[in-house]
């Protein structure tokens, strides 16, 4: 795999979400937001992440989320979507860049 920058990895994730969301409508509300946030502190959300992982779910970037959507919530709807779309991006990027469990197939191969 290719080694890449953050700045360019930044640049490939908003593209795609561009493309993926490409109308103001297509970017979640915060009430949306406020739902997953509150959906992951349910007792069967935190019972499946325990069997699954062994820990409770960290519901913080949920919260971060809202928080972030409630900061844009008196912008122009297509500054709202840019900002919306940038921080996606940024999120996917350092994930992407980041460590992995797939790393261990490119030792591997």
């Amino acid at each position: 795999m290719a080694s890449v920058d953050l700045e360019t990895a930044i640049k490939q994730e908003e593209e795609y979400l561009r493309k993926v969301h490409p109308t103001v409508d297509d970017v979640p509300g915060c009430m949306t937001l406020f739902d997953e946030f509150l959906q992951c502190h349910v007792v069967g959300t935190q019972v499946k992440s325990l069997y699954r992982y062994g820990q409770m779910s960290e519901c913080g970037v949920k919260k971060e989320d809202f928080k972030f959507c409630m900061s844009l919530k008196f912008m122009h709807p297509e500054q709202k979507r840019d900002a919306w779309l940038r921080r996606r991006a940024e999120w996917w990027a350092h994930r992407r860049l980041g460590k992995s469990s797939e790393n261990v197939w490119d030792m591997r191969k």
